[in-house]
């Protein structure tokens, strides 16, 4: 117990410092990876609160374990909060991420075996969608709707005549790399004519369909998961919506299905989270994400790069690499020794494999969270296309390093932090 009340540093100074270089890393670089966002000190003094210590199995004024009169009202809070926020009729807060969201959702609502219809990861959905590498390609019958080839937006009229063919049992929709407005209206038509069930996966969207900036699935959908750190810009976890009809069967399907013990600590997280989401400065938060958004895909299309489906309606684009012979394995490697953090993405038809693709997907909600507005998306436009056209020159990599280090010091990301660790 000598330990127990020291600081981390003085316990274990090598994790001390390997937390003061990631924190410094994030200070000093460009994030525009489009799943990454920074959370208030609020958010993280909850994830970090001895709420963690606390075993918590079964959901609030049903546990398994004594001592759960305070994480209850911590719970219940998050659960009514996240109903407040997305006009749902059921919430469960405990997934510890979007993939336990997901799993936990199917399990509840379909039968291994039964089919699905998704957007494939290969043009732009998710890995739990049906990839045959995850858990979801492996127990469900798949089959992918796509891209029209030439606007390359989601081609209804074929969607509704696989759903025909396929007769599926549910219609995924939601997705990873999609630039464009996501039609749950048009997906909710072609369910019902077909007796599917719909299934919303709104993780990268889910902040602008919280105030209302993009349309909602939760009205439509027998059930919608999310992930709560993107432009939720929550803690690292999933939450799951659902119809009331289906409580039942989802909150069993997180516990016992699934999952053990809450992590009650980030549940608190994602209450704060919730609770800073309603206010209305949020949706002022979000607007600026998609205002920089479009200053940003401007940019980016006038310094020679082509966008995936024209441009953006969200938080991300996609470009293709292609205009400029690159890949997105080395343009990712060129802008990462420049300061500017992104990832390599499959584009529609991509002739690369996945470990390498040809495109390049971006993001705004890390940029927005720091103060930054569309001037500054210009100037970071500018940055990546400089390093983009010479992608192997270290003199350029460091020009551009020493330019995005002056750019962010106007924008200083957990200063405090930083300052009581040096």
């Amino acid at each position: 117990m000598d330990s127990f009340e020291k600081p981390l540093a003085a316990v274990d100074p090598e994790v001390a410092k390997l937390i003061r270089e990631e924190t410094a890393r994030q200070a000093d670089g460009l994030e525009l990876i489009a799943s990454e966002n920074f959370v208030s000190e609020a958010v993280l003094e909850a994830a970090g609160s001895p709420l963690t210590n606390k075993y918590a199995e079964g959901l609030p004024g049903k546990r398994y374990y004594g001592g759960c009169e305070v994480v209850d009202k911590v719970e219940q809070l998050a659960i009514d909060r996240a109903k407040a926020l997305f006009g749902a009729e059921h919430a469960n807060v405990q997934p510890h991420a979007g993939s336990q969201a997901n799993m936990a959702t199917y399990f509840a609502l379909l039968r291994p075996g039964d089919r699905i219809m998704s957007l494939s990861l290969a043009q732009g959905g998710h890995l739990t969608h049906g990839s045959p590498v995850n858990f979801s390609g492996k127990l469900f019958e798949i089959h992918h709707y796509g891209l029209d080839p030439k606007t390359e937006t989601i081609d209804f009229a074929a969607t509704r005549k696989l759903a025909r063919e396929v007769r599926p049992r549910a219609i995924l929709c939601g997705a990873s790399a999609y630039p464009r407005t996501l039609d749950f209206v048009r997906l909710r038509e072609i369910a019902e004519e077909v007796g599917a069930l719909m299934i919303c996966d709104i993780a990268h969207i889910a902040g602008m369909v919280a105030v209302g900036l993009h349309p909602s699935p939760v009205p439509l959908s027998d059930a919608v998961t999310t992930t709560t750190h993107k432009t939720l810009r929550g803690p690292r976890s999933g939450l799951i919506l659902c119809k009331q009809q289906h409580a039942k069967a989802v909150d069993s399907n997180v516990f016992p299905g699934i999952q053990g013990g809450p992590l009650e600590h980030i549940i608190a997280a994602k209450a704060v989270a919730f609770g800073e989401a309603l206010r209305p400065e949020f949706k002022a938060y979000q607007q600026r994400i998609l205002e920089n958004a479009q200053a940003l895909a401007q940019g980016l299309i006038e310094g020679g790069l082509r966008l995936v489906a024209g441009g953006t309606d969200t938080h991300l684009m996609l470009c293709d690499l292609r205009p400029k012979k690159l890949t997105g394995k080395l343009a990712e490697t060129a802008l990462g020794k420049a300061g500017i953090t992104t990832n390599k993405n499959m584009i529609p038809g991509d002739p690369e494999k996945p470990f390498v693709t040809s495109g390049l997907r971006l993001g705004t909600p890390a940029l927005t969270t720091r103060g930054m507005r569309p001037s500054d998306m210009r100037t970071v436009a500018k940055l990546i296309v400089r390093v983009l056209d010479a992608p192997e020159d270290a003199a350029v990599h460091q020009r551009v390093r020493g330019e995005v280090r002056e750019l962010c010091q106007k924008f200083p990301l957990y200063a405090k932090r930083l300052a009581q660790s040096a």
